[in-house]
């Protein structure tokens, strides 16, 4: 899979997102875990990496099993900090250095770009991770940072010395107009990008060319005490995409992805004397489906499953179709790539947990009815009927209207 080389003649990039995480906090008992938006921070920064196209891989960092757990059910992979990394005079770029070690050992790859993700930044959208990655993978910086614009007047309190305050930025006696100022940036602490032999070289995530991330500044809060947090969920309804409880349109999908085994059957498997394996699906999954075709909606069938039966339905109603996936979510990223269709304009149906990973990479995560618990939590959408009972027809209902805007076609049932 290629991954934004910064050259079309070069080869591919691996980049690794590390968002560290430990189980410990004086300002916030159990931060990382504190949920924003119903979702816990933790789970929050792997779905934003996730679904940065130019992300290879993703690790939390933690040294607290709730924490590994909660990042294992959002898609990420999980490396165990020492407890001598782990405690409050640790620095983020020892955490960051461990985990990149640990991934390239486990790997068994070398790793060209690697990311500190912060949760405690609840807000940073996945397109942010992806310029501050292009910028070193695509643009040649050494690292590269989030900030925002500022346009405050910093102040210092004064010392025994020289009693009274002092302005930082500006000088006192003077107060020019905005427009006459030079334009600060404040970094957000959100997210950083290093080349990753400079980075073992320097041990620092700041050396050489530096590039500026501008972001949104209504976006920037980190979370480092408990008025932040209360700020942040009071903000998550406002900042967030879609308000809990919203179903998707035909304006915010482009493509809709779906698993097969327990999406579109209902999990079971019969087997005859032979070995042959047989599913049940569901006649109305076959209209909604081939109500989105006519629709001009691209639909893809992705699967772990080797089963022929796979392969066979997507023939039935003439779709693509991958099977025998093991990365579903590396195969669901180059199909966008190839498709020119943005990750957050996808919606993806699943009911496992080996769908997490492409639920954090997508915009319109569903879950059918009966789903894992983890995946219904990683869901924006869940259908009323179970996998085989009509879900996707349900799905298509929510895109085209109950109808389908279109008569059904027998054939393609």
């Amino acid at each position: 899979m290629t991954h934004w080389p910064a050259d079309p003649g070069d080869p591919p990039r691996r980049v690794l997102a590390v968002i560290p995480a430990r189980g410990g906090s004086k300002g916030v008992p159990a931060k990382n875990l504190a949920p924003v938006g119903g979702v816990p921070l933790v789970a929050r920064a792997v779905r934003a990496c996730l679904a940065a196209p130019a992300v290879t891989d993703v690790v939390v960092s933690t040294d607290d099993a709730a924490v590994a757990a909660e990042a294992r059910a959002a898609g990420a992979e999980v490396v165990t900090r020492p407890a001598a990394i782990a405690g409050d005079t640790a620095t983020s770029e020892a955490a960051v250095l461990h985990a990149l070690d640990a991934f390239e050992e486990r790997a068994r790859a070398a790793v060209d770009v690697v990311l500190l993700v912060q949760c405690t930044s609840p807000f940073l959208l996945a397109d942010d991770i992806g310029r501050v990655a292009g910028a070193v993978v695509r643009d040649g910086a050494d690292t590269a940072v989030t900030v925002a614009p500022f346009h405050g007047f910093v102040w210092r309190d004064g010392t025994p010395g020289e009693p009274g305050g002092f302005g930082v930025n500006h000088d006192k006696a003077v107060r020019p107009r905005r427009q006459d100022r030079p334009q600060d940036l404040l970094e957000t602490g959100a997210a950083y990008a290093m080349d990753v032999p400079g980075f073992r070289a320097h041990g620092h995530r700041f050396f050489g060319r530096t590039e500026l991330v501008r972001t949104d500044p209504a976006r920037v809060l980190e979370i480092d005490d408990p008025h932040d947090l209360a700020r942040a969920r009071a903000l998550a309804p406002l900042l967030d995409t879609v308000p809990a409880g919203a179903l998707p349109t035909r304006d915010d999908v482009d493509a809709v992805v779906l698993d097969f085994d327990g999406t579109q059957t209902d999990d079971r498997v019969l087997i005859d004397t032979d070995g042959r394996e047989f599913v049940s699906v569901h006649r109305g999954d076959g209209l909604g489906i081939a109500a989105l075709r006519r629709a001009g909606v691209p639909v893809l069938i992705l699967s772990t499953e080797q089963n022929p039966v796979v392969a066979a339905r997507a023939r039935k109603l003439r779709l693509p179709v991958l099977h025998g996936i093991d990365r579903k979510d590396l195969a669901l990223k180059q199909w966008c790539e190839e498709q020119g269709i943005a990750p957050e304009r996808v919606l993806y149906a699943g009911n496992d947990v080996n769908d997490l990973p492409c639920l954090a990479l997508v915009g319109w995560p569903v879950a059918v009815a009966d789903a894992h618990d983890a995946v219904r939590g990683a869901a924006r959408a869940v259908t009323t009927v179970p996998g085989g009972y009509g879900a996707i027809r349900e799905i298509a209902g929510w895109l085209l209207g109950p109808s389908l805007d279109t008569l059904p076609t027998p054939a393609s049932s």
